[in-house]
């Protein structure tokens, strides 16, 4: 259903499925697969490709140019996956030279006011609450939920199955399976009612706690604490997974509460 009252570059590829309503602006260089829904006012600009079966809700705008002065025009892209949802005046900014893309993964929730700045990268099954802020080149890890107001610094990483509180100020990387939250954002333990509903079993909800006593609660240096879980701990796929994420953080990880 291609709405009379939107206009629609002949360029445009799009689906015979796709349900587009009036006022909606979709510029050339966009691709948009089977199912999906475009409501009212929505503004798709040039380099957007939009999976299947999402749907994005009126006032949205998708593709447009970074918010960065160093952007000269290159061709980039900004990514949508299958089975996601944009709410209301969310924005997403494609990407600059610096990763060509923006990408935002399959099966997330948006919320409205969001924004998501250019190159960043967001897995799949990732929630974001009302105007959450991404700076450039972001990464959220799959099935991470960013409460409403959350203010994320660019080149931040925020891990698998995190959980961030409302009115965070993410500064700093965030490690996977953890809760942060708090004035500075600290951790604030393991995500395990998350973990539990993912099918994580009680055994390596534990085996995480133990990583995070060894990284928050022991008194040891990162560094320190990274030898003694190695040296201590038994290897599991999210032992490595927590290992590889803290030491290839650039930005450095939260901080505990106490410290």
């Amino acid at each position: 259903m291609k709405q009379p009252l939107a206009y629609i570059h002949p360029d445009a590829k799009i689906a015979p499925t796709v349900v587009i309503e009036p006022f909606v602006t979709i510029d050339k260089n966009v691709v948009i697969g089977e199912g999906t829904r475009i409501g009212s006012n929505v503004t798709i600009l040039e380099g957007v490709r939009i999976g299947k079966n999402c749907t994005i809700f009126p006032g949205a705008v998708i593709g447009a140019v970074p918010q960065d002065l160093k952007f000269k025009g290159e061709d980039t892209l900004a990514i949508i996956g299958d089975n996601t949802t944009i709410r209301e005046y969310v924005t997403i900014n494609r990407g600059t030279a610096a990763k060509g893309k923006t990408v935002v993964g399959n099966n997330c929730l948006l919320m409205a006011y969001c924004h998501v700045a250019h190159d960043c990268i967001i897995g799949n099954n990732v929630i974001m609450s009302n105007s959450t802020q991404l700076g450039g080149e972001v990464v959220i890890d799959d099935f991470a939920i960013i409460s409403g107001g959350v203010l994320v610094h660019q080149f931040s990483h925020i891990g698998s199955h995190v959980m961030i509180q409302g009115g965070s100020k993410v500064n700093k990387d965030v490690p996977p399976f953890v809760k942060a939250g708090r004035e500075p954002i600290s951790y604030a333990g393991i995500n395990s009612i998350g973990l539990r509903r993912r099918g994580y079993t009680n055994e390596q909800i534990r085996d995480i706690q133990d990583i995070y006593r060894y990284l928050y609660l022991s008194g040891m240096n990162t560094s320190h604490a990274i030898e003694r879980i190695e040296a201590e701990l038994p290897a599991t796929k999210e032992r490595d997974e927590i290992l590889l994420f803290v030491r290839n953080s650039p930005r450095g990880i939260i901080k505990g509460y106490f410290e």
